[in-house]
C-alpha cells in the first residue's frame, strides 16, 4: 500500500433540521481503546442528548470498522456516517454525531441527510490528509556543502527538519519512498562521498 487518507487533528461540524441539532465530532484514532475514550467523553459532555451515533475505520486497508445507530432507526445514522468516511477514502478515524431531538420526526430520509451532512462538516473542518509511505533520513555533512544540499532538497520539494550544528551539520529529512533512492543518489553525488545518509525511521507521513 502506497498511502491512505486520514485526519491528523479533530474536527467539528453541526447541522440543524426542524429544531433537531446534530453535533458532529471527528477524531484521528489508532486503537479501539482511543475510540472508547472519545465516546465516553462525548456521552458525559452531552449527557442530555438522545443519541450518540458513530462510525469508525481502522487499519491501512480500512478492514476494521463499525457503525452504530444508537437507537435511531436502523441504517439511518451509523451507516450514513460510515459512507462519508468511505467516500473520503479515510481510515484511522472516528466520527460521532450527537443528536438533540427538536420535537419533530424527520423520517428516514431526513435522518440520513442530517447525519450525512453533520459528518461531512466535521470531516471538512478537520481536513483530510494524504499519508504516503516514506522514510526519515538523517544527513551528516560538512558546512561547505550545506547551501548546496538545501538547494537540492528545495528542488525535490523537500525541506530540512531538525538540524544540529556541531563539528558537522546533521539534519533530518522526510522523503516519500518513491523518490528515496533518487534523492540518496543525488546527495551522494553532490557530496562526493562526504555526506553520510542513515535511515532513522520508515512509516507513513504527510507530504505537501
Amino acid at each position: 500500500m502506497n498511502g491512505f487518507n486520514t485526519i491528523t487533528v479533530p474536527g467539528q461540524g453541526e447541522y440543524e433540521e426542524k429544531k433537531s441539532r446534530f453535533l458532529a465530532n471527528a477524531y484521528p484514532v489508532k486503537t479501539q481503546e482511543e475510540i472508547r475514550t472519545h465516546l465516553e467523553k462525548l456521552k458525559k459532555q452531552y449527557y442530555d442528548a438522545r443519541h450518540h451515533c458513530y462510525a469508525w475505520v481502522l487499519g491501512l486497508q480500512g478492514a476494521d470498522r463499525k457503525a452504530s445507530d444508537d437507537g435511531e432507526p436502523q441504517g439511518t445514522a451509523g451507516l450514513p456516517i460510515l459512507k462519508v468516511i468511505d467516500g473520503a477514502k479515510c481510515t484511522d478515524i472516528l466520527i460521532v454525531v450527537t443528536r438533540y431531538f427538536g420535537g419533530t420526526l424527520l423520517g428516514t430520509g431526513g435522518l440520513v441527510r442530517a447525519y450525512t451532512q453533520a459528518a461531512k462538516a466535521a470531516l471538512e473542518n478537520a481536513g483530510i490528509v494524504t499519508m504516503q509511505e516514506g522514510a526519515e533520513l538523517v544527513l551528516s555533512l560538512d558546512y561547505p556543502l550545506l547551501d548546496r544540499v538545501l538547494y537540492l532538497l528545495s528542488q525535490e520539494g523537500l525541506t530540512a527538519g531538525e538540524t544540529l550544528y556541531t563539528h558537522r551539520v546533521q539534519m533530518s529529512v522526510l522523503t516519500p519512498a518513491v523518490s528515496q533512492e533518487r534523492l540518496c543518489r543525488a546527495l551522494l553525488a553532490l557530496g562526493n562521498g562526504k555526506i553520510e545518509i542513515t535511515v532513522r525511521e520508515k512509516g507513513f507521513y504527510a507530504f505537501s
